[in-house]
């Protein structure tokens, strides 16, 4: 992983990690949604059920052997994605085009309105107002623990973690890079929402910086080692 995308899931971190912490001043209430039930106390924490807790464990275990499988290589991952039936598009200005509806390179959840038509008809998906989960890139190079961000939350959709549905995650790309004003004006099914879309966030950036140090020190244990026969680093 290069300096600059360090950078990137530093400040990444930072942001969700405040979000997070605004998010929390307005919770207040309990509600449930498919997978995990939201309790809320004056301390104001979230309980995950067991069934979402041991769903969490299962995605973490089974991205990290077929990331492992994989050698890291975002061609390999992508294959796997297309194979298990979703779309993945490779357009030369993917970054410019998806700009445009304020997305980002990578798995684009479910849009839906003119958002979606416009996603559809530049991806040859037909004329729908509605897009299923699909990955859009660059035909290029791709950042390897960029990739790995991505495909984890895509294992995680694919898996029916929650903060994966339409309105979690447009709620969640509106206030990430907000000061947080307005959270007030939220229900609370759109917090609890809002709280799922950022806890997976943080999943998968949190795999991707841990699978990058420990590639990172793998390589200076064997530089080390080729130099002048010693692992320490």
């Amino acid at each position: 992983m290069n300096m600059f995308q360090k950078i990137i899931y530093f400040f990444l971190q930072i942001q969700e990690k405040s979000l997070s912490a605004k998010l929390n001043k307005h919770l207040k209430a309990s509600s449930t949604n498919s997978t995990s039930k939201t309790v809320l106390s004056t301390g104001v924490t979230m309980t995950l059920s067991a069934e979402t807790e041991k769903n969490k464990e299962m995605v973490l275990k089974n991205v990290a052997d077929i990331v492992s499988n994989a050698n890291t290589e975002p061609e390999k991952l992508l294959a796997y994605i297309s194979s298990a039936g979703t779309k993945v598009i490779k357009l030369d200005n993917a970054d410019k085009i998806l700009a445009l509806i304020k997305e980002e390179e990578g798995l684009i959840t479910e849009l839906k309105g003119l958002e979606a038509f416009y996603l559809n008809v530049m991806t040859d998906s037909g004329f729908s107002f509605r897009t299923k989960p699909m990955f859009v890139m660059r035909d290029g190079i791709i950042d390897p623990y960029y990739m790995v961000h991505q495909f984890y939350k895509w294992y995680a959709l694919r898996n029916n973690l929650p903060g994966f549905d339409y309105f979690s995650q447009k709620i969640f790309k509106i206030y990430l890079n907000s000061d947080g004003s307005g959270l007030e004006n939220l229900t609370l099914s759109e917090m609890t929402g809002l709280k799922e879309a950022i806890a997976r966030d943080q999943e998968a950036t949190d795999f991707a910086l841990k699978l990058a140090k420990e590639k990172e020190g793998s390589k200076k244990v064997l530089d080390k080692m080729k130099n002048d026969g010693g692992a320490n680093i």
